[in-house]
């Protein structure tokens, strides 16, 4: 058998947007087989790059929100912008945006703005079956809540846009395996 010719990465074409849509230099992916060959080629590389294997090609993927962008089912689960289903399974973030992002069972997630509305009516006060109010709400916002709130059985709380990807262990843009570990050994802080 021949053995995959040696191709170097590419970096800055292709974009996964805050709702989940494909974007190839800028512009929205329409046709449905590149979108499928996108989806079934996505994954992760040790150092916290995100990229589409295309033969022996990475094309590296630049994330405007996270790894994965999901929306919420009326069962609990979460369906991401490939198409799989996945369930919290940590604490989850709300940065000064507004913008949640959690782990999932796949990996860190952000959900997709257009289900803001339903997660905002599931926040709960921790221990209780209150919902949040505005002010507690506007607070987390402004990461000056104490008080403690959950979504689904997860902690919610208040992490700067800027510090979500160190946090949640992923890059928003590749960065080489060495440069990776020099960010986590300045303290880069993981969940």
């Amino acid at each position: 058998m021949t053995p995959w010719p040696t191709v170097p990465a590419c970096h800055g074409w292709l974009t996964l947007d805050a709702r989940g849509q494909w974007r190839l230099k800028g512009e929205r992916v329409e046709h449905a087989g590149l979108r499928a060959f996108l989806d079934a080629n996505y994954a992760s590389d040790e150092a916290g790059n995100w990229l589409v294997h295309n033969g022996p090609q990475r094309v590296y993927v630049d994330l405007e929100a996270a790894p994965w962008v999901v929306r919420l089912l009326p069962d609990g689960t979460l369906r991401t912008h490939t198409g799989l289903q996945a369930r919290t399974a940590g604490a989850v973030l709300m940065d000064e945006h507004g913008r949640v992002f959690l782990l999932t069972t796949l990996g860190p997630a952000a959900i997709d703005d257009r289900d803001l509305a339903e997660f905002i009516a599931e926040l709960r006060h921790a221990g209780s079956d209150r919902g949040v109010a505005e002010d507690t709400l506007l607070g987390l916002l402004e990461g000056r809540s104490a008080t403690p709130l959950t979504w689904r059985g997860c902690s919610v709380r208040f992490v700067p846009s800027a510090d979500i990807p160190a946090r949640m262990g992923f890059n928003r843009q590749a960065v080489e395996a060495g440069e990776r570990e020099s960010l986590d050994a300045r303290g880069a802080q993981r969940l």
